[in-house]
């Protein structure tokens, strides 16, 4: 059993936070992981900014930072993986829909998608869609259109 977490930070609590808890916990199934704990915050530029200078050292807001943790706890009889946390800019994620030509929710999903991919081990050099983790992404993304967050 795999447990999601929401929050916000600089902007107002999402009223669709239950909706995005269901939908990581759906990709989490779909990459068949289970027993991790996975922490997603929503936030404005300023803090994602802060984070992307302090462990990336670029002074510019983005769209998504996933932060791993990879730690195993005990609970009880059962080994959690605390998997770690992904940070997801809501205005970047407005712009990048804007800028892409897609829906709102077709880009949130995909950030969600995007970070839990980071914590799985997944990485990419480039945003070209050639990239084994990107085109791994989009396959995800057309097995679930049904799902929606917003």
């Amino acid at each position: 059993m795999n447990r999601v977490s929401i929050s916000s930070r600089e902007i107002p609590e999402p009223s669709w936070k239950d909706n995005a808890e269901k939908y990581a916990l759906t990709i989490l199934e779909l990459l068949r992981l289970d027993h991790w704990e996975v922490s997603v915050v929503f936030t404005g530029d300023d803090f994602i900014r802060e984070l992307n200078r302090n462990y990336r050292d670029k002074d510019e807001p983005t769209d998504v930072l996933s932060f791993g943790m990879g730690e195993l706890v005990q609970e009880g009889k059962t080994q959690i993986y605390l998997a770690g946390d992904i940070v997801i800019s809501l205005p970047a994620m407005m712009r990048n829909a804007q800028d892409f030509g897609v829906e709102p929710d077709g880009e949130l999903k995909r950030l969600i998608l995007h970070g839990i991919l980071h914590l799985a081990g997944f990485d990419h050099e480039s945003n070209d869609e050639e990239e084994p983790m990107l085109r791994r992404q989009e396959e995800i993304l057309s097995q679930i259109k049904g799902e929606r967050i917003l």
